[in-house]
């Protein structure tokens, strides 16, 4: 047995000559062994040592086992639990399992059957260290990740290129806050990413976080951190997520969904770089760098004052949007050829051919889920596949029809108006966008991303 493959085990039992017994057996296999028969020792023990495994009775003196295993799961979720007891009623079996306990054993047992329980055991804490290590791998100051994120960010379109320079460009700026906008799923994390990782905050923590998924009372704690007591809950004092990330940055997901009644705060910790956590007075300087991302048009947001313009200029100093992915088809035969080899590398499978009618088909399809969709598309053909090659029945998708559709031919005729209109207007103006945007009564950055959506190029001569 190698030193990382063995354990430090304790056993909870309240019948002496059982952990007696049972301690020498796993001495004579080589493993660490403590004994416990009353709670308080067994905490102290805990408390002292790096206890990988612990062996309890669920039926101890004028305490419920259960009760200890909830407990001691919550304060060392990654100790395995074996349970052991004399009344092997399914109930209690059950409610071990649900409560976090990994194996179940019977009294009176052999010692060859608890053998094979911590063998169980072993292989289970060497998959979750191999998980470990493989986060560690590619962790988020990993240069492994950095590459893997640039790889897998493709395309040839230009459009997509110079989405890749500005962020490029905005990784040579490490105080400017970035704001990335782009429907879902056209990849604006990977290029908050790629920002991070080509800067000089690469070797410091990126945080995700997704502004929409944190409970409105727990926003405060989340990104200031909370001092002990401050609240019920509060058992020990806890860094927010401005302090985590001291030099690195702060990536917020789906920013134009935040709190209105939480934009202040955020935006003060922003123009200052100090925060303070819930419950206490003493600042804490905190060097941190905001890219934030959003599907939404933010702009609409602050007219109808759900979003702050003054924290929308803080964080809109550099500002890239991502095209979905049926304004810039070149790119979907490269993303499908490095999706399909990506996962049929994951699930070992052959090389895969991919048929050219599926580029051409894939072509015409409108991609509500962009990239994110794709990337979905090929790996449930992967998995279906009954051979070498992939047809156009692996890709089900709904083709544009030539059925009228009055709703749809609404919509385009309204962007047509739109468009005109814009086009109008800058002639107008002689193609000052400055201009041109006060009269069309929106900011010079939307008129822009229309433009850009419309693929109005500024054309003097025309």
């Amino acid at each position: 047995m190698t030193k990382q493959d063995k354990i430090e085990i304790l056993i909870l039992d309240d019948e002496k000559q059982f952990t007696e017994e049972l301690n020498e057996f796993f001495e004579n296999s080589g493993f660490a062994s403590f004994e416990a028969n009353t709670e308080e020792k067994a905490r102290d023990i805990l408390a002292s040592h790096s206890i990988d495994l612990l062996i309890l009775d669920v039926r101890l003196m004028g305490v419920n086992g259960l009760d200890i295993l909830k407990e001691i799961k919550v304060q060392f979720p990654n100790l395995e639990v074996i349970v052991v007891s004399a009344h092997g009623d399914m109930d209690t079996v059950i409610k071990a399992m649900r409560l976090g306990a990994f194996d179940y054993l019977r009294k009176p047992f052999r010692h060859i059957d608890m053998q094979i329980a911590i063998e169980r055991t072993q292989k289970y804490m060497q998959m979750q260290r191999k998980l470990k290590q493989m986060e560690e791998r590619n962790s988020l100051i990993s240069k492994t990740l950095e590459q893997k994120i640039q790889r897998q960010f493709i395309g040839l379109s230009p459009k997509i290129l110079k989405v890749f320079e500005q962020a490029l460009t905005a990784a040579n700026y490490p105080e400017a806050n970035v704001l990335i906008t782009g429907e879902s799923g056209t990849g604006k994390e990977n290029i908050a990413r790629i920002i991070h990782y080509s800067s000089l905050r690469k070797d410091h923590l990126f945080c995700a976080v997704n502004s929409s998924a944190i409970t409105e009372s727990l926003l405060e704690s989340e990104f200031f951190g909370h001092k002990k007591g401050s609240f019920t809950g509060a058992i020990n004092d806890k860094m927010g997520f401005f302090e985590v990330c001291h030099q690195g940055t702060l990536f917020l997901d789906e920013i134009a969904d935040m709190p209105f009644n939480l934009q202040a705060k955020i935006l003060r910790a922003t123009e200052e770089k100090v925060i303070t956590r819930v419950g206490d007075t003493k600042p804490i300087h905190t060097d941190f760098r905001i890219v934030s991302a959003t599907n939404h048009d933010i702009e609409e947001r602050v007219m109808e004052k759900k979003f702050r313009l003054d924290l929308l200029h803080r964080l809109n100093t550099l500002h890239i949007h991502i095209p979905p992915l049926r304004e810039r088809p070149e790119d979907i035969e490269p993303l499908l050829i490095h999706y399909v080899s990506y996962y049929a590398t994951k699930f070992n499978k052959p090389t895969i051919k991919i048929d050219n009618e599926i580029f051409a088909a894939l072509s015409t399809y409108s991609f509500p889920g962009n990239v994110r969709e794709l990337k979905n598309m090929a790996e449930r053909a992967i998995i279906l596949c009954k051979s070498n090659r992939l047809g156009l029945d692996d890709f089900p998708v709904k083709q544009q029809t030539s059925e009228p559709n009055p709703v749809k031919d609404d919509l385009t005729a309204l962007k047509l108006v739109e468009i005109n209109m814009i086009r109008n207007v800058l002639k107008t103006c002689n193609y000052n966008q400055t201009a041109a945007a006060e009269i069309l009564d929106i900011s010079r950055n939307a008129l822009i991303r229309k433009m850009e959506k419309y693929n109005i190029t500024i054309n003097k001569g025309e």
